[in-house]
């Protein structure tokens, strides 16, 4: 009796032993999983950025951390895994291509080093011809209708709080939205030759007009963007903090968190 009982207690370490070793596998089969999927988001459908500057302001402020849609124009090398570009012939051009819309705010590489992000509002299509005159948008010849609104509040040069001239600014095709205008209707990039749009390329400007690198400066900017280079669509601001606080001093949230602007969506 005693033996027997001897046998089924020495029989209960392997089963647990060989259960805790499944208990163990399946954990790991579930985080590779989780971490497959996490990466396809990340590759093919969603991808967070940062906004470290303030040249989409007022519609985007330095501090918000945006969600861009890579799915929304397609794929090229350009918005997939850097690693792919050992493999520049098999991922040339654009799959499953579809054309961007004027007023869209858009992740994209900056031309003159394919490596750079930047985001910037669409505005001139291909075969557009692109204008500013005394800090007036005009379009294909035709001036784009703005609006003068309530001054809006933000950092000024060195970061002087001042009171921006504020306009909402209507689109061709119907996308209205909010432009400043830090130094009035006469600054550097107010004033510039036409700008002819070629085929498969756009032209991008940033909201906050006197402070924006963008497509007016073709030699120390951006310049004409190619439809290759654009990574994706910004969709949602998932949440915005203080621009002096790192996104991981999550103790300092209830401080720094713009709390109006969480789950905000980009127009």
């Amino acid at each position: 009796m005693s033996e027997s009982s001897s046998l089924k207690a020495g029989a209960l370490p392997g089963k647990a032993a060989r259960s805790e070793a499944g208990g163990l596998w399946d954990l790991a089969k579930v985080l590779v999983q989780a971490l497959a999927l996490a990466l396809g988001v990340h590759t093919l459908l969603f991808q967070h950025f940062y906004i470290p500057s303030e040249s989409l302001v007022p519609t985007l402020l330095k501090g918000d951390h945006v969600f861009v849609a890579k799915y929304a124009y397609g794929y090229s090398h350009f918005s997939l895994p850097s690693f792919l570009d050992r493999f520049p012939d098999a991922f040339a051009g654009r799959f499953f291509g579809s054309q961007p819309k004027r007023g869209d705010i858009v992740v994209f590489k900056l031309p003159r080093d394919g490596q750079t992000d930047y985001i910037k509002r669409l505005i001139g299509l291909p075969g557009d011809k692109v204008q500013m005159l005394k800090g007036r948008l005009y379009l294909n010849g035709a001036i784009v209708e703005r609006q003068a609104i309530a001054p809006f509040a933000t950092p000024g040069r060195f970061g002087k709080p001042t009171q921006a001239p504020h306009y909402l600014e209507a689109l061709p095709g119907g996308v209205t939205h909010e432009i400043i205008e830090l130094d009035g209707d006469d600054a550097y990039l107010d004033n510039t030759p036409i700008f002819d749009v070629p085929a498969g390329h756009y032209f991008f400007m940033g909201d906050n007009r006197d402070n924006s690198s963008d497509s007016r400066d073709p030699a120390g900017g951006v310049g004409f963007v190619p439809f290759e280079n654009l990574v994706g669509r910004a969709e949602i601001i998932a949440f915005s903090l203080e621009d002096s606080a790192p996104a991981w001093e999550f103790w300092r949230w209830p401080w720094t968190l713009r709390a109006d602007r969480m789950l905000h969506g980009i127009r």
